[in-house]
């Protein structure tokens, strides 16, 4: 990708994260003061959509990285204030990765690579399931659903991303609660969103693998 190209990439991001508050506040309604919102969200945006661009490139199915991306960002934001993720924009994210890889994998000739957005699914849909039977689990049922989702694109990149997307999230938020407990900052009734974790975990596996 050239340089203007992931400037392009860099200030669509920005973009985005100017809309991703007033788009969060219509699930949870705006915050008391929004200036924090207003400041971070350009910048992390802009951060995120530029770590895609680096370490995807070439890969055709960088826009459909991006729009999910895009909607994982108010997924977030929504996680962070209420503890919800919302089904409309859970499934607004499925539809976007599905027939964004669909095209991609026609576009390049690749069914094979579709089989394995669809096996990454499969894949982490059923493990968070599992982790959400499990006695004590805090697990929701939205984290499960966005967690298939988020297979999708891991899948598509293959068994490497797949598997450090699996992991990351959950050493990413284990870490958060263990430090939130060492500071007094929580319990272990406080109920904290896994949806960031999801997310910035899955994030972190793109740009590694």
């Amino acid at each position: 990708m050239s340089a203007a190209a992931l400037l392009g990439v860099v200030v669509l991001g920005g973009l985005v994260g100017l809309v991703v508050p007033p788009l969060a506040w219509h699930f949870t309604g705006p915050p008391a003061r929004r200036g924090r919102w207003f400041r971070l969200g350009p910048v992390v945006a802009a951060v995120v959509f530029g770590g895609l661009a680096v370490s995807r490139g070439d890969d055709p199915a960088l826009p459909v990285f991006l729009a999910v991306a895009a909607v994982g960002l108010v997924l977030a934001g929504v996680d962070l204030v209420c503890l919800r993720l919302p089904d409309p924009l859970v499934l607004a994210a499925g539809v976007l990765a599905l027939a964004g890889l669909t095209g991609a994998a026609v576009l390049a000739d690749d069914p094979a690579r579709l089989l394995g957005a669809l096996a990454g699914a499969t894949v982490a849909g059923a493990a968070h399931v599992l982790l959400a039977l499990l006695p004590g689990s805090r697990l929701g049922f939205g984290d499960v659903k966005l967690a298939a989702v988020l297979g999708l694109p891991l899948g598509w990149l293959g068994r490497d991303a797949l598997l450090a997307g699996l992991l990351l999230p959950h050493l990413l938020h284990g870490t958060l609660v263990l430090t939130l407990l060492a500071t007094r900052r929580a319990n272990r009734k406080t109920l904290l969103p896994l949806g960031p974790a999801l997310l910035t975990g899955t994030w972190l596996a793109v740009l590694v693998t």
